[in-house]
């Protein structure tokens, strides 16, 4: 397999990376043919997936385009992914065109790629880091040199959450976020629901089968699981809902019924 410029030398391109299995959800092209083979698979037990990580992307947009709105214009982005169209660094920038935006990831293809696309932006920067350690990522170099922690940020964990087991402690890994951030800093955070899937169990064990085999194991937990990330901010409406009905700017009976298959959050660090 001829490995494209974009991608890093120092990779496997062979193993499927969940990054550019959700870049090709997304309709992205920096995947290769075992990503969308690994996509095939999950998406042949559930149908709707690539519903789902869209009704996300879409949440997404609508929560940074609102916290723009209240006058956060500062983004630090934590488990990024790959900068497919619709990304939050272009979404703050139509919004405001001198937002700041640091994207966070452990995968070396989306910090790759997130690097050529920011490369020569001085209001931008990229970086490897996990989530499970937060001080690193609040007191990286790239970090402290783009964004001004004094002031609001809205730190976002957007399709990462199910990704972090429970042995690993992700509720005080988000805390240790928030105590990191000025008052006034946003927390927006999704997080899958496996019993909102419409499919049977057999589909959903399926999918969570095919992700562990790229060694990205499924979290399930519960919505009250869920907004126990959000325990140290006060949550903004509409709390925490299925992701089509947060702040909906069209018809949300004309969503996907997989669209149903997450809940989505904003909190305010007091």
């Amino acid at each position: 397999m001829e490995r494209p410029a974009w991608a890093p030398r120092g990779i496997d391109i062979t193993v499927p990376s969940v990054s550019r299995i959700h870049d090709y959800y997304l309709g992205g092209s920096h995947n290769f043919e075992v990503d969308r083979e690994a996509a095939r698979q999950a998406v042949g037990f559930l149908p709707g997936l690539p519903k789902f990580v869209q009704a996300d992307r879409a949440f997404t947009r609508r929560a940074v385009r609102w916290a723009v709105g209240q006058g956060v214009t500062q983004f630090l982005d934590i488990g990024s992914g790959i900068p497919t169209h619709g990304n939050v660094h272009e979404t703050a920038r139509a919004a405001d065109p001198g937002a700041r935006v640091v994207l966070v990831d452990h995968d070396p293809v989306a910090v790759a790629h997130s690097r050529t696309v920011l490369a020569g932006d001085e209001r931008a920067g990229a970086f490897a880091a996990d989530l499970r350690r937060p001080r690193e990522i609040l007191e990286h170099q790239v970090t402290t040199e783009v964004l001004d922690l004094s002031r609001p940020v809205a730190v976002l964990l957007v399709g990462v959450l199910h990704f972090v087991d429970d042995a690993d402690d992700p509720y005080a890994a988000v805390a240790q976020l928030v105590e990191g951030l000025a008052p006034g800093s946003l927390l927006i955070l999704t997080h899958a629901a496996f019993d909102a899937v419409p499919a049977g169990e057999e589909g959903v064990r399926g999918a969570v089968e095919v992700y562990r085999s790229v060694r990205a194991p499924l979290v399930e937990r519960s919505r009250e699981g869920i907004a126990r990330f959000l325990d140290s901010v006060e949550l903004v409406d509409p709390g925490l809902v299925p992701l089509p009905r947060w702040r909906p700017e069209s018809d949300v009976d004309d969503e996907h019924p997989y669209a149903f298959s997450g809940f989505g959050g904003v909190g305010r660090a007091a």
